[in-house]
């Protein structure tokens, strides 16, 4: 667990009691800070009771607190919590600020942040993958794996690797990243914006924050990308910029769990990021190859009968999608859930590999009218149907790919469900042999 001086006998506030928040409150109070904390479920109340004090900051006195900390699901936008620091005077933090605040009691190290609508976790993951193949430490955190203040410091000379959402930017003030990386940008979590502009303002506070001597990384050609790029360039503040978006890398069909459009820009972005940190062709090349991906993001879960199953649960909208569809000459493609736009544009470039698409959930009745005329489309509603369906349609050589371009919550309780159920639907036909079925009956 990481802990501070710099946190010794100053008052926090703790709104939310999950993952993050109690590693919030571990590392604050074994730092020796005063803390409040506050959770709507009673058990979790009850089990830190012996470490702060039990109560809601919003019927708190919270003058003279030095910071309310709030989990990244808190939604600033519109939770009263934000008029009652504004009220009391105290600022709203997230866990990457403490964690940025607690650097300089850390022993020497170097951070990469790492943004993005798209590709985040993967990216992350993929860049502590080459840096511990390369024999330097180095920990992921952030967005992905334990929270970071519940991680081990490193020895001098690691590196933290973090998945930064924009949810946790907003709440960070500090953060100095030796490299900063800026994946992409299309329209997401528009809930908590005013608009797609100020999307793209939070992703791009992540420079706002470097040193001079740092190195800011852009990985995309889209508008909003590149013109957060151009805005740093034109400021002059960091002159070591990297614009990533047209690099190519040869190689990409021994990269296994790095298949498609997108996972190239991943891994040509993961391979600048670590090459600002001093590593080498010779150490990063090997390790793209290794790389086993993460779950749910273009996972292969099976083979049988010469046929691919690919869980992408994690691609929650069409922008993730489209370079799904890239990566596959034949596809049968899953989508559906619950829809984040009215329309499939991003995914329209590669209909030419959809051999026919299956749709679910509460956006099946619009995606089968999108794609009326375009490619072959069958009504499923569940995923098991449409699982069994894909299987029975399918040729050796082509591909079942779950790839939803939808959040789940119209039928799952997160993405991670999602594939799971789409998993077990794998396993199920294949156990009772229902793959390839049409060739054999002779239905195409």
């Amino acid at each position: 667990m990481i802990v501070s001086p710099a946190f010794a006998g100053k008052r926090y506030a703790i709104l939310g009691l999950a993952r993050s928040g109690m590693a919030v409150l571990e590392s604050l109070h074994a730092s020796g800070a005063e803390l409040l904390a506050w959770d709507n479920r009673e058990e979790l109340r009850a089990s830190v009771a012996d470490k702060a004090r039990i109560a809601d900051p919003l019927e708190s006195d919270l003058t003279g607190y030095d910071a309310i900390v709030v989990s990244p699901g808190v939604p600033i936008n519109s939770h009263p919590i934000a008029q009652k620091a504004k009220a009391d005077g105290v600022p709203i933090i997230g866990d990457i600020e403490l964690f940025a605040q607690a650097r300089a009691s850390l022993p020497l190290h170097r951070v990469v942040g790492i943004t993005g609508t798209n590709g985040k976790s993967t990216t992350t993951a993929l860049v502590n993958h080459i840096l511990e193949s390369a024999g330097v430490p180095s920990v992921m955190g952030g967005n992905i794996g334990l929270p970071i203040l519940f991680q081990e410091p490193l020895p001098a000379g690691g590196v933290y690797v973090l998945e930064l959402s924009s949810y946790q930017i907003d709440l960070t003030a500090s953060l100095d990243c030796d490299v900063a990386l800026l994946l992409n940008i299309s329209p997401d979590h528009l809930d908590r914006y005013d608009s797609f502009d100020s999307y793209a303002a939070s992703k791009a506070r992540l420079f706002d924050m470097m040193g001079y001597d740092h190195c800011a990384i852009f990985a995309s050609d889209d508008d909003k990308t590149q013109l957060a790029l151009h805005g740093l360039r034109d400021l002059g503040r960091v002159p070591n910029i990297v614009d990533t978006s047209s690099r190519q890398i040869a190689g990409q069909p021994d990269w296994p769990s790095l298949q498609g459009p997108h996972n190239l820009q991943n891994a040509i972005a993961a391979v600048a990021a670590v090459e600002a940190l001093g590593i080498t062709e010779a150490q990063w090349r090997p390790a793209l190859a290794s790389f086993a991906g993460l779950p749910h993001r273009m996972e292969r879960i099976a083979e049988s009968s010469g046929i691919l199953f690919v869980n992408d649960s994690k691609a929650t909208n069409p922008a993730s999608t489209g370079p799904a569809l890239g990566a596959y000459p034949k596809i049968h493609w899953i989508l559906g859930g619950l829809p984040k736009s009215d329309n499939l544009t991003e995914c329209e470039p590669f209909y030419e590999n959809v051999v026919c698409a299956y749709t679910i959930g509460e956006a099946g009745p619009l995606f089968s009218k999108l794609l009326a005329g375009q490619v072959p489309v069958e009504s499923c509603e569940m995923m098991l149907t449409a699982v069994q369906r894909a299987a029975a349609n399918a040729r050796p050589g082509e591909v079942i790919l779950l790839s939803p371009a939808c959040a789940s919550f119209d039928q799952f309780r997160d993405f991670e469900a999602r594939g799971n159920c789409f998993r077990c639907a794998v396993n199920s036909v294949i156990e009772n042999k229902l793959v390839g079925t049409a060739q054999e009956e002779g239905k195409r």
